[in-house]
Parts: C-alpha cells; structure tokens; sequence
C-alpha cells in the first residue's frame, strides 16, 4: 500500500471520527439537528454580540442559534434539573429570544428548545406564546419607572442568589 493512499485512509477515519464526536457533542447540548450558527459559549469561538430589536426594545443571546431547513431554532441550556416540566421563566425567555430571531432575521421561528441536565424540552413558539410575551414585555416596561417594587416570590435560595440581596429590605432570611 503507497503513503499517500495510507494518509488519504487515516485521514477520512479521522474525519469520521470528528463528525461522529460533533454529533455526540451536539446530543448532550440538547441541540437539534442543524447547523449552528451562533453561539454564546468561549468554547465554539469568541462570544457573539447579542441580538437587538429597537422595535421590541430587547436585546438577548440564547445559547445557541440553530439552523434547521431553512428554520432558526433557538436553544437555552439551563444548568437546573427539572421534575415537573420547565419553567415558566425559562419558556418566556425562549419565546423572548424567538421574538429577537423573528424580528432581527425576519424568520420567525416555528419552535425553541430548553435543554435542562435531566430533560429536553421543544417548545411551540404559538401565536398565544408570542402574544403573552409581547405583553409580559410590555407590563415590564411599563414597571421600570416604579420606584419601589415588592418582592415576587418565596424561594430563599432564589432570594440569596440575587443581586440585590445585600441591599433588600424585603429578603426572605435576614442577616
């Protein structure tokens, strides 16, 4: 057998291998089948500006941005293990980011994917969805001028983690 047809073997051997590991890659991700196109992870390649819509006045960067016959599919990992399905919080993000798709690709996306350690879950981007968004956006706007906001849940573990806990006045566990 010559070298060159030796290195030319090894070589396709080689690129197998890297597209089965790519693939594998991609499964543990929770990301569908597709090209990526954007990510937000060091680890792909230097991290990408955020998408911007002046329309929606939201700017936003899912973890990954997954193109999928002729579809762009948003992917948000969350690093929480999940039990009774995702979250609310965690679909409106997604829907949010299905809006920043819609508005700066001119795409609208038909789904998003929320991919927890324990569970993947496709999430139909319904004109219901889009619409509770948009209002959800909305009622944030026109909150951010009220000066003081109460408290919106009962999780210490929540209440410890935010960024506003040293400084709170209604924390769940006092210092």
């Amino acid at each position: 057998m010559s070298p060159l047809l030796l290195l030319v073997i090894l070589l396709v051997i080689l690129a197998l291998v890297l597209l089965w590991y790519a693939g594998q890659r991609q499964k543990i991700l929770g990301l569908p089948e597709g090209r990526v196109i954007y990510a937000d992870s060091r680890y792909w390649k230097p991290i990408e500006q955020p998408f911007y819509s002046a329309k929606l006045g939201l700017t936003g960067k899912p973890d990954y941005l997954v193109e999928q016959h002729n579809q762009l599919i948003p992917v948000e990992v969350k690093s929480t293990y999940v039990s009774q399905g995702p979250y609310d919080s965690h679909i409106y993000q997604l829907a949010a980011y299905c809006l920043l798709v819609k508005d700066v690709f001119k795409v609208r996306p038909d789904f998003g994917i929320l991919h927890y350690p324990n569970q993947t879950y496709r999430i139909d981007f319904s004109d219901e969805l889009e619409a509770i968004t948009i209002g959800l956006l909305q009622e944030i706007r026109s909150k951010e001028k009220i000066r003081n906001v109460q408290r919106s849940h009962e999780h210490p573990t929540r209440c410890r983690g935010c960024g506003y806990y040293s400084t709170c006045d209604q924390r769940l566990i006092k210092k």
